[in-house]
């Protein structure tokens, strides 16, 4: 059992809370035995999924039939995707990582269109009842609290709202700071682990040169448009890392983000974020969840400087909008001549999700000085596709529609389509296009009377 009264807290456990406490520790098999057929079953999300108890119940596929299991981004191996588990499991997808991505397209997962700050309404409002929740904390203090470490957002109003709630104690769980706590008081069941919490390696060297090069001028044009004193919404992956290494110069810069990763660490440490600027939770960094390197995680682990709310909070557009100079960055896959974003999906096939793009596009828009920014290479890997492009490819999803669209930005500039007609906007974007393809942006745009 983990030695309680040996936690990284100066008081030790009292008797009550520990024989309470150790009342409910059985292991990981008795546990999922809880988890009966049919049921909806939420899954801790992003770098926080519980293995040790994922593994034990898919054990159970025997038994069971459509256990629907409810989570958004997960990091690592979903277990009851493998093959052979259809009939026994069921994922439902509110954001799809490249781990679920081929059973959501092959039917074999569902995916639920949905804002972030909207997705925990769902178990709130009692559109989706939750029968149990498997969820990954720290150990308790010695109030007998325990964190839910590196992923709150779309998880603590889930946790409050299943009928059972199966915690996986992890020594190796950060405690982090906020609206992150749940009480082993509520906790139905306890595994106690010691296990790796999930990492993102942040890649150094990028998908190829041609790209490094595409993504840096990419970061630099995004960096042109933030003032000193600017609050960021950043996520993960080559455009933010090529925004951050753009900032050493800025001062006083602040976050308030769904989520971020390492980069972050290297501009608090420098004094570059400071978040002094915030007129909403001042001096702090207030996140839904992070995902990166064990770096990361020892950066978060009760530190006072950050804390963690639920996504219904963090992503409401209206608590975003009370923010000044609020600059949100998100990407996309492709962006048509009348400002169209779509970023879920290619064609038909569902790629991703909404996350919380038009959370913080519709907040920044409304705050005071802010700056909505859809950024994203004018081509393809290959060179061979444009992404901006005459119409967005047929079934294509329009997450950012032509009326939220402000700055759109490539490695050949920024533009701000805000108040601009259809021919001003062709060709805005015609002019940050690649090269090679503006010619046929061009002809389509006159041949449809664009301009």
């Amino acid at each position: 059992m983990i030695q309680l009264e040996k936690t990284k807290i100066k008081n030790p456990v009292p008797l009550n809370l520990f024989n309470a406490y150790s009342q409910k520790v059985v292991s990981a098999e008795e546990a999922v035995k809880a988890i009966k057929s049919n049921d909806k079953v939420l899954v801790h999300s992003n770098g926080a999924v519980p293995a040790t108890l994922l593994n034990a119940l898919v054990e159970r596929k025997d038994e069971l039939e459509n256990v629907e299991m409810h989570h958004a981004l997960a990091v690592g191996e979903l277990p009851y995707l493998r093959p052979g588990m259809e009939k026994a499991f069921r994922h439902v997808a509110y954001f799809i990582g490249a781990n679920a991505r081929k059973a959501v397209q092959e039917g074999i997962a569902d995916f639920t269109p949905i804002f972030l700050y909207e997705t925990p309404l769902l178990y709130k409002r009692g559109i989706v009842n939750l029968d149990a929740a498997l969820i990954n904390v720290s150990p308790p203090d010695e109030h007998g609290f325990c964190s839910l470490g590196v992923e709150v957002g779309l998880t603590k109003t889930g946790a409050e709202r299943a009928k059972i709630l199966i915690a996986q104690v992890n020594k190796r769980m950060p405690r982090t700071l906020g609206d992150s706590f749940i009480h082993i008081s509520k906790f139905d069941y306890i595994v106690e682990v010691d296990e790796p919490v999930y990492q993102l390696p942040q890649d150094k060297t990028g998908a190829s040169p041609f790209m490094d090069e595409i993504y840096s001028k990419i970061g630099h044009n995004i960096a042109d448009l933030i003032e000193d004193g600017s609050t960021l919404q950043l996520g993960i992956g080559a455009i933010p890392d090529g925004v951050l290494k753009f900032l050493t110069d800025r001062r006083r810069l602040g976050i308030h983000s769904e989520l971020f990763s390492d980069g972050v660490v290297e501009l608090v440490e420098k004094g570059i974020i400071t978040n002094e600027s915030k007129n909403i939770h001042p001096g702090k960094i207030v996140v839904g969840f992070v995902l990166g390197t064990q770096k990361l995680y020892d950066f978060i682990n009760n530190n006072p400087l950050i804390e963690f709310h639920r996504q219904e909070y963090v992503n409401n557009p209206y608590v975003i909008a009370q923010i000044d100079k609020m600059v949100a960055i998100n990407s996309a896959i492709e962006v048509d001549l009348t400002g169209q974003v779509c970023s879920d999906s290619i064609g038909t096939k569902i790629f991703s999700g909404f996350g919380g793009q038009l959370d913080f596009i519709r907040g920044a828009a409304l705050s005071e000085g802010g700056k909505p920014i859809i950024a994203l290479p004018s081509v393809t890997k290959d060179k061979k596709i444009s992404k901006i492009v005459p119409m967005l490819k047929p079934g294509a999803g329009v997450v950012t529609t032509r009326g939220d669209v402000h700055w759109v930005v490539t490695e050949f500039g920024s533009v701000n389509l805000y108040g601009k007609t259809i021919r001003e906007r062709a060709k805005a974007l015609i002019n940050i296009a690649h090269p090679d393809f503006r010619e046929e942006l061009t002809k389509f745009a006159y041949e449809h009377k664009y301009i």
